[in-house]
């Protein structure tokens, strides 16, 4: 027996290279008969017309409330104010669901702090809301993975919501429910500062990391209760391992990447990619270049970057929109005069590579930040994303890898968390 399956790897082998040969063969032959399209990339989009694909974070659904844009509009991504996402790119890249996040930016922990970051979650949520009641023939709203797969069938596109920094419930634990109410399915529990849950992995005062507070303890409880999938992303170390502990469900980072790929404080170590895989939880790998490659020194970039935080500090937490957004031009002005030294989807595949060696493909998908930061050389935006398909090919993983990696580990996780919360109900807690 053990001969035979010694036969049977040999032979696995040897057709995985010969698929890899012959697919690299007909490359060569396509390119020379002029083709500008690499075959490679014509299979990647095959497959994901057939498969289901999910991105489980962007902050698209900040341009939904600009008022002049309109995501049923394809918007030229070399433009200017374009943004990362729309309903016809996400067509061309063969995304079929996308989770548009509800961005709280960190404010006082205050009552009138509180209401403002409600009602700004609240006026998020009805944006996409709107976009979908907008487009009923290209979008509809998922509130279950059976949603994607009927929508997937329809020819439809999914939007599904979460909340970006557990800010938005204050210190409310109603509001957990108050928000599953309204549509969504996970919550971040914090961003690039401490709140009232957890702390943060960058907060600049962290000098002592605290973890989970005890109302966060009750926010994870509730959580498991509802069916509300917890998200760790932007969470410290002591906070993601405290959630891990507390949790009867698996958790989700929706956007992060490898700390052992790339040394950043927002990446998970090797430890917590463990921990999170023996729970049965998913770290979905995220394209903001920062997470993904440590960029090269660049003195004239840094110093511009040094002025713009001294002018701004964390830009991300002003709470007015207008102002927001001029510093976000002011930003894309910058990046434009200082290109980055950006990451590409050959370093963005190193992370799925480490995590599948690390843990096995069931542990890993994809979560790309785009209108939050993200976005690489080779994809973008969202009608570049079968670039990653096509470089997971070429590394020989399989169409039954690609499911996995795509959407399947992710509602593994999301059918999870629904039968732990029945379980719960059921027994009365």
């Amino acid at each position: 027996m053990k001969g035979l399956n010694k036969n049977m790897n040999q032979t696995k082998v040897f057709f995985l290279l010969f698929s890899v040969f012959i697919f690299s063969l007909a490359a060569g032959v396509y390119q020379a008969a002029g083709s500008s399209e690499d075959p490679w990339v014509q299979k990647a989009k095959l497959i994901q017309k057939k498969m289901i694909t999910v991105d489980t974070h962007c902050d698209t659904a900040m341009m939904l409330l600009r008022g002049n844009w309109n995501p049923a509009e394809r918007h030229d991504p070399n433009l200017a104010n374009s943004g990362k996402i729309d309903l016809p790119r996400m067509k061309e890249g063969g995304l079929d669901c996308e989770f548009f996040a509800a961005f709280v930016a960190q404010g006082p922990r205050t009552e009138a702090g509180y209401a403002q970051a409600k009602q700004r979650a609240e006026e998020l949520i009805q944006a996409v809301k709107k976009m979908v009641a907008d487009n009923p023939q290209v979008i509809g709203l998922g509130f279950r993975p059976e949603d994607a797969y009927r929508l997937k069938k329809e020819g439809k596109l999914t939007a599904f919501l979460g909340i970006e920094n557990g800010y938005a419930i204050g210190q409310d634990l109603s509001l957990v429910k108050h928000f599953y109410d309204l549509g969504v399915r996970y919550i971040t529990l914090c961003h690039t500062s401490n709140n009232d849950i957890c702390d943060s992995s960058t907060d600049p005062g962290n000098h002592q990391d605290k973890g989970l507070s005890e109302f966060g303890r009750q926010v994870i409880r509730e959580c498991n209760r509802l069916g509300m999938i917890v998200d760790i992303s932007h969470a410290s170390d002591k906070s993601f391992y405290d959630v891990l502990a507390v949790s009867q469900a698996p958790i989700i980072a929706s956007h992060s990447c490898s700390r052992a790929v790339c040394d950043n404080p927002r990446n998970l170590t090797d430890d917590m990619i463990k921990a999170l895989a023996k729970k049965g939880g998913v770290i979905q790998i995220c394209f903001l270049s920062a997470y993904v490659k440590t960029p090269k020194p660049n003195p004239e970039r840094d110093k511009a970057l040094a002025e713009f935080r001294a002018k701004y500090g964390n830009w991300r937490n002003i709470q007015d929109e207008a102002e927001r957004q001029k510093i976000m031009e002011e930003m894309q002005e910058l990046n434009r005069k200082y290109p980055a030294d950006l990451a590409t989807v050959k370093d963005l595949v190193d992370h799925i590579d480490h995590v599948v060696k690390l843990v096995g493909v069931d542990y890993v998908g994809i979560g790309t930040d785009f209108d939050g930061g993200g976005g690489v050389l080779g994809c973008n935006d969202v009608s570049e994303m079968y670039q990653v398909t096509a470089e997971l090919l070429r590394r020989g993983y399989s169409e039954k890898d690609l499911r996995k990696i795509w959407g399947e580990n992710f509602f593994r996780v999301f059918h999870k968390v629904e039968e732990v919360s029945k379980r719960l109900k059921a027994s009365g807690n």
